[in-house]
């Protein structure tokens, strides 16, 4: 049965053999997670999970931007929505969706809960990354386009496999856990540009770490789950729509962190909006345009990219971040695209909207759909005295190893999110320890630095919308 497989793949995993690239690219990987995370931890959404369960049980696991302890499994779910609130947790390519936000916060909690090293903590991250990127191979680009959000649904396997992992599974419990886990994947697109959206990774990294905890006390389930006339394959892709013999070929041959790695976000909003940003910026820089002299933009990109990011009138925040036509404007009119562009007032800004109708989003026309080049973009300006720009930007920076951050702009972005609740010797603390993970004893005096090194005056205040 393929789960058996899987599992037995998965704890062949172990951090001792895996390659030192690939162990970098897991703690930077960590590192971006929890800075999202605590910058993630002051929005809206996370203070209504935060209320939905006002009666949550104490326990040993950090809330991250909080002085506040909780149960592990309450930890991964208000973790786990802070995490993807913001949307600027890393990307796969492979997978579809956000790989570390699903795992992190549940894995976190956990090795809290149990003090788990940082070598321990690697290795169950590593193992939960390949699991659901892997599964990713088998199911996309069908799983994605029928409207499921691989991030919580592949995400929740990939929890499940890590938390698994940490708590030293066999492959007969670790198969069990996933294929509890086949039943708790849930989430769709069409609540993109809602709270909801980032709900459905709190609500994944807790089934994925309820899964494993379920496994581990004897819940049995079908060990055929994925394959099953009425299991996760044929009932979230349907028949003909997936292809199972990509999820165990090459598995970990190389590991989906080294190849093709994990897409950094440099920009804090959708990941199929960065090509157009990139290349419209690139426009603006190279060409000393203002934006008072542009008379219009057009964008275009993959059809698949488009369909969820043309929203030329945003409604929110939230919905903002998922409007190309947006995030354009506020690139042309401010050099950059940041956190604080994504309150309400923001999106509703009378100069920002005047500006956005001189932008038209449309797909490209030479886009091929069964493809996995689709993130591209290729952007006009026109000026007010009739000049014409124009830029391809084939894949946008921080997307895979061949188009890096530009050098130092992740740990920079780690200490610009994580100062909006830290002070700058704990964030610095922190980041020292995250990325020498393989060297610590104990996570959990790092979960100490975050809950100690909070700002007094952002103890209980909502910063961002």
């Amino acid at each position: 049965m393929l789960l058996v497989q899987l599992a037995e793949r998965a704890l062949q995993i172990r951090i001792d053999r895996v390659p030192d690239e690939a162990v970098r690219t897991a703690q930077e990987a960590i590192l971006d997670t929890v800075g999202v995370t605590l910058a993630g931890s002051r929005t809206d959404c996370v203070a209504a999970v935060r209320a939905a369960v006002a009666e949550m049980s104490s326990g040993p696991s950090t809330l991250f931007g909080d002085r506040a302890r909780a149960s592990a499994l309450d930890a991964a779910m208000i973790n786990g929505t802070a995490s993807h609130a913001l949307d600027f947790d890393d990307c796969s390519n492979t997978m579809g969706g956000h790989p570390s936000a699903p795992i992190l916060p549940a894995l976190w909690a956990l090795a809290e809960r149990q003090g788990s090293s940082g070598r321990d903590l690697l290795e169950a991250y590593v193992t939960g990354f390949e699991v659901e990127t892997k599964l990713g191979r088998a199911v996309n680009f069908h799983h994605y386009e029928k409207g499921w959000h691989p991030t919580s649904t592949l995400g929740t396997f990939g929890a499940a496999a890590a938390c698994g992992r940490l708590l030293r599974l066999d492959a007969e419990h670790l198969a069990r856990a996933l294929a509890i886990a086949a039943s708790m994947a849930s989430g769709i697109k069409a609540n993109f540009g809602t709270m909801t959206k980032p709900f459905h990774v709190g609500h994944c990294a807790r089934s994925g770490l309820l899964a494993a905890l379920l496994a581990r006390e004897g819940l049995t389930a079908n060990a055929g789950a994925l394959e099953d006339p009425q299991g996760f394959f044929n009932v979230y892709n349907g028949p003909g729509t997936f292809d199972a013999d990509r999820l165990l070929a090459d598995f970990a041959e190389p590991l989906d962190l080294i190849e093709p790695g994990v897409a950094f976000k440099r920009h804090p909003c959708c990941a199929s909006t960065h090509p157009a940003l990139d290349a419209l910026l690139k426009i603006m820089s190279e060409n000393r345009i203002a934006a008072q002299d542009v008379a219009a933009i057009r964008s275009w990109t993959h059809p698949r990219r488009l369909r969820h990011t043309n929203r030329p009138d945003p409604k929110s925040g939230l919905d903002g971040k998922f409007s190309v036509q947006y995030v354009l404007a506020r690139a042309a009119l401010e050099g950059a695209v940041r956190l604080d562009h994504f309150s309400d007032a923001a999106v509703h800004d009378s100069q920002v909207r005047a500006f956005m109708s001189r932008i038209e989003a449309q797909p490209h026309p030479d886009a091929v759909m069964e493809t996995s080049e689709h993130f591209f973009a290729q952007v006009r300006v026109t000026t007010r005295d009739g000049s014409v720009f124009e830029a391809y930007v084939d894949r946008p920076l921080g997307r895979d190893r061949k188009h890096p951050l530009p050098l130092g702009a992740l740990e920079t972005k780690f200490r610009d999110c994580a100062s909006l609740v830290l002070v700058p010797a704990a964030t610095d603390a922190i980041a020292d320890a995250i990325l020498d993970l393989r060297s610590v004893g104990d996570v959990r005096p790092i979960g100490v630095l975050m809950r100690d090194g909070l700002r007094q005056d952002e103890r209980q205040k909502t910063i961002l919308g």
